[in-house]
């Protein structure tokens, strides 16, 4: 239901969700992949190049989860690629090449809007500085603004580190383990705040709907009401 709702909420006709398809997953296969790390890492520009061209398209759909601008995003994609380049040396030739780059773009992008003061989270839905027809498809494009707005306004009340599981989950359909390596957090851990962000959203979400609104933002999941299901559990990091 969760993850349903999270990406009605944010489909456009030119968004791409899902994950990585099979003829992608074919393409990139692990075997291939360490054979272009390795060349990269003597030096070889023509293998990061395409490093480059097999994760970039991703990449920018991760970071516009956080951004929801195209040129910002593409430009903070290259600062990763960038960032993943220069830091060859330090990356473990046993782990897959993809994961370790997301966590050089999502921990850029988190940095990037915490510099700016930027409230990142209300751009998750919204389409600042992009003018589009309305969709023939929709009877009425407020129906789907307001569903935009009321799901911000949700995910704004979550705590940060809740969130960006939450989203790299049910937005871009990353699997707990590559989101353990993206976050360099244990698989358990990331497990069990996947578990409280989906209950801490469905709670929020039920007291939304029945006017219930939470003004300040908290900052840690025990500041947020607890429901039946989270009494007298404590946060794991």
């Amino acid at each position: 239901m969760l993850g349903a709702l999270m990406r009605s909420a944010m489909t456009r006709p030119d968004c791409e969700l899902s994950g990585l398809d099979d003829t992608e997953e074919d393409f990139a296969s692990a075997t291939l992949e360490s054979r272009l790390v390795d060349e990269a890492r003597r030096g070889s520009q023509s293998a990061f190049g395409e490093l480059v061209s097999r994760y970039e398209r991703r990449l920018i759909r991760v970071i516009l989860q956080f951004v929801k601008n195209q040129e910002l995003a593409e430009d903070l994609a290259q600062e990763a690629f960038l960032k993943a380049y220069q830091r060859l040396s330090q990356f473990d030739p046993s782990r897959r090449f993809g994961p370790w780059l997301f966590r050089i773009g999502v921990n850029q992008t988190l940095d990037f809007l915490r510099q700016r003061k930027r409230r990142g989270w209300w751009l998750l839905f919204s389409e600042r500085g992009t003018e589009r027809d309305p969709d023939p498809g929709v009877a009425d494009p407020r129906q789907q603004r307001d569903l935009e707005q009321e799901v911000a306004a949700v995910m704004e009340q979550i705590p940060e580190n809740y969130r960006v599981v939450l989203m790299l989950r049910e937005l871009q359909n990353f699997s707990t383990a590559e989101i353990a390596t993206i976050l360099n957090r244990k698989e358990a851990t990331i497990r069990w705040r996947l578990s409280e962000a989906r209950t801490l959203f469905h709670d929020l979400w039920v007291k939304r709907r029945d006017g219930e609104v939470v003004d300040q933002r908290p900052q840690t999941v025990e500041e947020l009401p607890k429901s039946g299901n989270r009494k007298g559990r404590k946060g794991k990091e």
